[in-house]
């Protein structure tokens, strides 16, 4: 197995690689899976059809008496009584004023459904503006990413829609999930999907033709890494033109010619994480300041360096950092900063040992997170106190900007990219909701970057976002307030001493997700994740 071309593939993607792989006969969209086939993986699995799974949609659901975050920043409201119809919400009345129902409902029939959500909360779905439905890295350590694995974790933390940025399964792979989720055939949320532009396309007119080659199978916008200036520019401009959103991780391979502020006046939408963003804002350098030993290819030395990194540019306060933040405000730019991602830089021991990981977490995930040479994002082999601290001080500044951004104006989304550094599907869209309000939003700024901001970001906030009259029935049903402590949204729930027992008891947190009308039982899809990973380590342990 030629394990320094897949490497190459997750820390440079195309940087390594020969340019004969462009100049092959690859579908555009298929240029890393089909190198990833090619070193004899089984390819991946598809998500097995919906069956008894979720109940709905319905002529008539009725969620009754429930408080109601709304997900544009307002208070909570209510009790409301929530009348949906199909996939859509109809009609929003004041429970203690005029409520809708009498009894039970069984006077419309029998394809009416009533959810008692007193006491209970609603929010919109959740918007994930940052995943991979599959990560070929996995294959590495031993199996493709189980996608029923993956969308039964999202839904069951209440993630209605996600960005799928990469594609990194296969564009037509990613593509069928979408399809068949538009169409309620298989539990997942709503999947929006950007695939990777390949970096060493050398023309402008081989560049338009992947990019309207992709648009023509039903991709929804791209993501860059990196690339010739001239052809990033004409990429980001075709794609406008065709109406596709784009995402740009700006590699530090290719930073010193295109920075955050660089794409942005071109047209991008989203950048992703934070790198570009500090340097835009260097006052008395260009570069990096890189130790003569530096590898990019090694990625201890890449995300070392990365953390001492905000401390290199303009901070707070400074005429280069107001200057920065004002033209993304004024560009209606959106920063997508996955903190989550990256926390196991501050803290490693705490990544290794979340609670989540020993029921939720795939064996393959297991080992893949382990320090490994030829798998992206597994470079803890020697991490030490002065890296943590770094890190530290790199997210103050770094949570510092966001903050900032966001008070002025800026929209900023929640992602996640779950699947590398320790990082589970589901849970760690939680934790950075946490992360949010320890970079200094408020609860309801949090959730509304989780819901309508992210909706406005994939330009689906007139359907999705926020509940309202009118819109789709995407809605999240929680058992408590989760303003008060975002831990309960959590799959394992909020740990808690019960004062009247004495005992410790977990909070139940999501209750059920609603996606397009149909009701899921969070609690059942995830009895059906700890049944497939209690299997694929039964199945592992007989091999």
């Amino acid at each position: 197995m030629n394990y320094f071309k897949i490497y190459a593939l997750f820390i440079g993607l195309f940087l390594l690689l020969d340019n004969t792989l462009i100049a092959q006969t690859i579908e555009p969209g298929e240029e890393i899976i089909t190198t990833v086939l090619d070193l004899g993986i089984a390819p991946p699995t598809n998500a097995p059809a919906r069956g008894e799974d979720g109940e709905g949609p319905f002529t008539k659901l009725v969620i009754k008496n429930a408080y109601v975050l709304d997900g544009t920043g307002a208070p909570t409201q209510g009790p409301m009584d929530i009348i949906i119809e199909k996939d859509r919400i109809v009609n929003m009345v004041g429970a203690n004023a005029t409520s809708t129902m009498h009894d039970d409902g069984k006077e419309y029939g029998s394809d009416f459904k009533v959810i008692d959500a007193t006491g209970k909360y609603v929010l919109p779905g959740f918007i994930d503006a940052h995943t991979h439905l599959g990560t070929p890295t996995h294959g590495l350590a031993g199996k493709l990413t189980d996608p029923e694995y993956v969308l039964k974790l999202w839904l069951a933390h209440g993630i209605t829609t996600v960005r799928e940025v990469g594609a990194l399964m296969g564009l037509n792979w990613t593509l069928d999930h979408k399809n068949k989720s538009e169409k309620g055939e298989i539990v997942s949320p709503r999947i929006l999907v950007h695939p990777i532009f390949p970096d060493r396309i050398e023309t402008p007119e081989k560049a338009k033709q992947w990019i309207q080659a992709v648009h023509k199978k039903g991709a929804d916008g791209l993501k860059f890494l990196g690339g010739s200036p001239k052809i990033i520019e004409i990429a980001i401009k075709e794609a406008n033109r065709l109406g596709m959103r784009t995402a740009f991780h700006h590699s530090q391979t290719s930073v010193t010619r295109i920075n955050v502020l660089t794409s942005a006046r071109w047209g991008l939408t989203s950048m992703e994480h934070w790198y570009g963003l500090p340097e835009a804002m260097f006052e008395n350098q260009r570069i990096q300041d890189y130790p003569a030993d530096y590898k990019y290819h090694n990625e201890q030395d890449r995300f070392a360096q990365a953390g001492r990194l905000w401390l290199q540019a303009a901070g707070p306060e400074s005429k280069k950092w107001r200057e920065t933040i004002e033209e993304l405000v004024a560009l209606d730019f959106t920063i997508d900063p996955t903190f989550t991602a990256y926390e196991a830089n501050r803290d490693v021991m705490r990544a290794r040992h979340v609670e989540w990981h020993e029921q939720y977490t795939m064996p393959y995930m297991t080992r893949a997170f382990r320090p490994n040479k030829i798998i992206h994002g597994s470079y803890h082999f020697d991490w030490t106190t002065s890296d943590e601290i770094a890190w530290k001080k790199n997210y103050q500044r770094w949570m510092e900007f966001i903050n900032d951004f966001k008070n002025a104006g800026g929209r900023v989304t929640v992602g996640s990219d779950s699947g590398f550094i320790y990082k589970l599907f589901g849970f760690s869209y939680i934790r950075e909701l946490e992360m949010l309000q320890e970079a200094g939003f408020h609860p309801l700024e949090v959730l509304k970057a989780a819901t309508l901001n992210g909706a406005e970001l994939l330009g689906l906030d007139a359907d999705i976002g926020t509940v309202q009259l009118g819109k789709k029935a995407d809605l999240v049903i929680v058992d408590e307030n989760p303003l008060a402590n975002f831990k309960i949204l959590y799959g394992t729930g909020h740990l808690r001493t019960n004062w009247e027992t004495g005992k410790m008891e977990r909070s139940k947190g999501i209750l059920y997700t609603i996606k397009d009308g149909i009701v899921y039982d969070a609690k059942q899809l995830l009895e059906d994740v700890r049944n497939m990973v209690n299997a694929e380590k039964e199945k592992e342990s007989k091999n």
